[in-house]
Parts: C-alpha cells; structure tokens; sequence
C-alpha cells in the first residue's frame, strides 16, 4: 500500500516552520494541495506575519507541488472560514485537516495568570474547534474527510508547568472521541496525533532530551497514515524519534459497592477498583453507565 493524496486537498495550521512544515511538506510530495497555514507569531502567540508560510509554500511549489499561504489565526472564526472559503474557491474541496498549530506559556499554576491560561486553551482547543467546525459540512457533504487533532503526552499524562497546555491538550482527544463518532456515517475520520520533536516549542528543553533524534520529519510518517484513505478513526497515535505507540483512555471492571458504609468500602477495595486486568476501551461514553447498572443488577439478583 502506497499512501498517495492525489486530487485531496489539505489544510494545516501552524504550518509556518517545525511539525507543521513538515507535514505540509510530506502532503505535498504525496500528490496533495495544501492551504499552509501560520499566524507567524512568536512562540506565546504574540505578534504575525505571513512570511513563515509563504516560505514553506514556495519550497513545496519549487518542488512541483501546489499551494496557498494563509495568515488567519485559528482563534478567529471569521478568519479561519474565509481561509476555507479560499480553498474552495481555489480547489473545490477540502479533504484534510491537520490542527497543529499552538502556543506556549509555561508556569507553575501557581504563578500562572488566568490570560495564559486562558488564551493556551482558546489556540490548542478553540483553534481546532474553529478550523474543524470551518470544514464539517464540507466534509459531510463530499461524504468523506480526515481529520487529525495534535494533543500531547502532557495532557495524556501530565508535565510539571504546563496546566494550560495540559488542559487544552487533553480536551482535543474529547473532541476526537465524539466527533469520530458523530462523522462515522460519512467516513469523517478524526484521530490524534501526540508527537515528540525538536521544535521552537520544546527548545527551551535543551540537554533534557536527545535533540538530534527528535527530527519532525520522524514523527510526520503517522500523520500520513492517520490522514490516508484506510486511517483508522479514534485513535491516539504517539510518534517521535522513529518510535510509534498508541495510548488508550481505558475502564476497569471495577466493583459494585453500596450501603452506610460505602465510603469506606471504596476505601478498602480500591485496588480492585483499580484492577486492570480486565479494562476495556468503551465504544461511547454510555457504556460506563450500562457497566454500572449490570453490576447493579447482578448485586440485587444475587
């Protein structure tokens, strides 16, 4: 299988330098057009410029490819619609989208401010919220699209510093998770991509990690798969340094537990709460309610 994107058009954000380049490269090279798009803000999302992208245009046009810069920042709605509505314009269709493009400010919550806060969450989630609510119908009416969120091992898991990053990070994979289920009927796919790279984003890590194993390009080959024809759909696909793994948001069994003394119980049986011997990935979120019921059931028939 040859993963190609002929005739497909492509749209990725934050695409000025980095992962995005990368990926806006690849696409190109594969037979797709790409709407390349970058705010050309300084790494905390201050300031802008156009120049980033049109830089990674011109060197997916000098190598044959076919491409539009675009300057919108994904917090704008009106902005990222006209964007879109170039791309129609231009190309008919659009058929991928990659949301990539973030931000940093990182601190302590205790010293952190509401603003980063708050602004961290608008970028991470409310930029692909707003660029993926820009091509929904689109999508919905060409009866196919990819769609892939960029979350992080940092909402997954956790980083000391990073609560705002975390927080917007985590929320992408819920949005993965209803809206794959909601397009499934005309085969909108939409997974997540958590990637480690050497980029402007993580270059304040320095020795803490091995920077010259960490090239984008490494993690780019599962974007491409995770926006092909036979991608598969919720999934949280990791890549970095030539390594792939998938993470999973799982439920144990666990217990039925009731009475006076339930608090305690909980207390006292919490290891089996926490027994993952049989955990299971739930189709939908009901599914945690229809396990509960079953032990319910069980414990009143018993």
């Amino acid at each position: 299988m040859t993963i190609r994107f002929d005739g497909q058009v492509a749209i990725v954000t934050g695409a000025g330098g980095g992962l995005g380049r990368q990926h806006a490269l690849a696409l190109a090279a594969r037979g797709a057009k790409v709407v390349v798009n970058d705010l050309g803000g300084a790494r905390d999302g201050s300031g802008g410029s156009v120049t980033a992208a049109e830089a990674v245009v011109a060197e997916i046009e000098a190598a044959g490819g076919e491409a539009m810069p675009n300057a919108a920042s994904v917090t704008d709605f009106a902005a990222v619609q006209a964007m879109v509505e170039a791309a129609m314009a231009k190309w008919g269709r659009v058929d991928l989208l990659v949301n990539n493009a973030g931000v940093l400010r990182d601190k302590t919550f205790a010293k952190m401010e509401l603003e980063d806060f708050r602004f961290v969450v608008d970028v991470h989630l409310m930029g692909a919220v707003n660029c993926t609510k820009a091509v929904w119908e689109i999508m919905r009416g060409q009866n196919y699209g990819r769609i892939v969120m960029t979350t992080s091992s940092s909402g997954l898991y956790g980083n000391f510093g990073q609560s705002n990053y975390g927080a917007a990070k985590m929320a992408l994979v819920g949005l993965m998770q209803t809206l794959s289920i909601e397009g499934a009927k005309n085969d909108i796919r939409v997974n997540c991509l958590a990637p480690t790279a050497h980029t402007r984003m993580t270059e304040d890590l320095g020795a803490a990690l091995p920077l010259e194993a960490l090239d984008p390009a490494l993690v780019t080959p599962g974007l491409l798969y995770l926006l092909s024809r036979e991608a598969p759909s919720r999934c949280i696909l990791a890549a970095g340094a030539g390594g792939f793994e998938r993470a999973f948001v799982t439920l144990t069994e666990g217990v039925h537990i009731a009475g006076p003394d339930a608090p305690e119980q909980v207390a006292a049986r919490f290891d089996a709460i926490s027994d993952r011997s049989k955990e299971i990935v739930p189709e939908m979120g009901a599914a945690q309610g229809m396990i509960e019921l079953t032990k319910a059931q069980k414990a009143h028939a018993s």
